[in-house]
């Protein structure tokens, strides 16, 4: 069968299944909210679950991103889809050798020494191949499904109905921006011409950290839909969260410097800390793999993520709600900056003391930030609501989802020290020379 009918048949099938549990979902939320008609959330949630697990495709990376935006659907559907795992079952050798013809022409095969045609790994959008140059080179693969844009397309469009459903029912969180930033991104997900841009832009960000490694890609066994690049080994980063604290610590602290040294030097954001996006060497420094998801963004926006920083720690309202402002918060009343302020004070709170602290001390609950998102919404809920802007997705995204890997190693570190010595010097015309020096040398658009 041809990838295209393939591509076809697999996407109706996904659209019925996803549209019966959409349908479901509609129709139990409207008999609880007009007929007061109570509904089981926890089996509904495990249902849509079972429902988005055997899919392969941008829905299944929708869901691991919803899962990770405080509130953005019920928190009975947040904890479900946050076990969605990324490794999805891989396409065969049949269909392997048919997408690589189709990228480096019906000669392909002579371009390797050798080409494993079983996937070492498969995710939402493509799956990974062991390969080796005539040099002897140690090659990652990175394949691209068939039909991904379409895919994308449609999804985006199951993704904004599930969004209307839960805004006739919940109007807290207006997800216009949210629905439109997470489409850019996966958009940008399927450039994988763009992804090496990215990843050169990171070799350059990062080449003074000696604890975080980035591929090198090869342009001429590179496409818009396929990417080759030299091979990192490294094991799971869960298979230190025994190990002794020390090894524990110097994890952490390489991932929160891979994460945030070129925000705060090139206003460049990794939205996307999922656990299958790193591994880690035996001496403990970070193999960072996949730069799909990345957000740039203007240096003064960096300035206003500090200047919250200083507001919450200052207690300074005024300057909380310039920050705000900065970021796109629109129409703030007292009542919605007393709100958001619950919550910058969460994310904010390991930066405030200068100690050694455990994330554990602001929530051991599993999933991280939980308890605070759902007082947040509830207050949001009685306030009329707010309208996230677009920058905030991806940076919420990436701090809440170092929080969850942090909680797993149980570090303890000074985090106030490591953020300070990236902020200390900050300023935004030396940080916009250092992008624009950077992005061009990349080949990456500035923000």
């Amino acid at each position: 069968m041809a990838d295209s009918e393939n591509g076809l048949g697999t996407q109706m099938m996904r659209y019925a299944r996803v549209g019966r549990s959409m349908g479901g979902l509609a129709a139990k939320m409207a008999g609880e909210r007009y007929l007061g008609v109570k509904i089981d959330r926890d089996d509904h949630a495990r249902d849509l679950r079972a429902a988005l697990g055997g899919l392969k495709g941008p829905l299944m990376k929708v869901a691991q991103i919803l899962s990770t935006i405080p509130e953005a659907l019920p928190k009975e559907y947040a904890q479900e889809l946050a076990q969605l795992q990324a490794d999805a079952p891989s396409m065969g050798p049949a269909f392997v050798k048919r997408r690589m013809m189709s990228e480096l022409g019906p000669a392909w095969r002579r371009k390797f020494d050798s080409f494993d045609r079983e996937a070492a790994s498969a995710a939402s959008l493509g799956q990974v191949h062991r390969a080796t140059d005539h040099d002897g080179n140690r090659l990652a693969c990175k394949l691209q499904y068939p039909d991904m844009k379409s895919a994308v397309d449609a999804d985006l469009r199951q993704l904004k109905l599930i969004f209307s459903i839960y805004r006739r029912y919940d109007k807290s969180i207006d997800t216009s921006n949210i629905h439109a930033e997470i489409g850019d991104r996966l958009r940008e997900e399927l450039d994988y011409r763009l992804e090496a841009k990215h990843m050169a832009l990171y070799r350059l960000m990062l080449a003074d950290e000696p604890g975080v490694h980035v591929p090198e890609v090869y342009p001429d066994l590179s496409t818009d839909r396929l990417l080759t690049m030299n091979w990192l080994d490294g094991k799971r980063l869960l298979d230190w969260k025994d190990a002794p604290i020390e090894e524990r610590n110097t994890l952490a602290t390489n991932m929160f410097r891979a994460w945030y040294v070129p925000f705060y030097g090139y206003g460049v954001i990794h939205g996307d800390p999922h656990l299958g996006n790193y591994t880690v060497r035996d001496d403990l420094t970070i193999n960072l793999l996949d730069y799909g998801c990345i957000r740039s963004f203007r240096p003064t926006f960096v300035g206003s993520v500090i200047d919250l920083y200083r507001a919450i720690r200052d207690d300074d309202r005024e300057l909380a709600v310039h920050a705000y402002e900065s970021w796109g918060f629109e129409g703030l009343n007292n009542e919605v900056i007393d709100t958001l302020n619950l919550w910058a004070a969460f994310v904010y709170a390991p930066l405030l003391e200068d100690r050694p602290r455990r994330i554990q001390e602001f929530g051991d609950d599993g999933v991280y930030g939980k308890d605070v998102a759902e007082r947040v919404h509830r207050e949001l809920k009685e306030r009329g609501g707010v309208t996230p802007p677009r920058e905030f997705v991806f940076m919420d995204r990436a701090a809440i989802g170092l929080g969850g890997v942090f909680l797993h190693l149980k570090s303890e570190i000074n985090w106030y020290r490591m953020f300070h010595e990236m902020i200390e010097d900050f300023d935004a015309d030396t940080m916009a020379e250092r992008q624009k020096q950077a992005f061009n040398e990349a080949g990456v658009p500035l923000p």
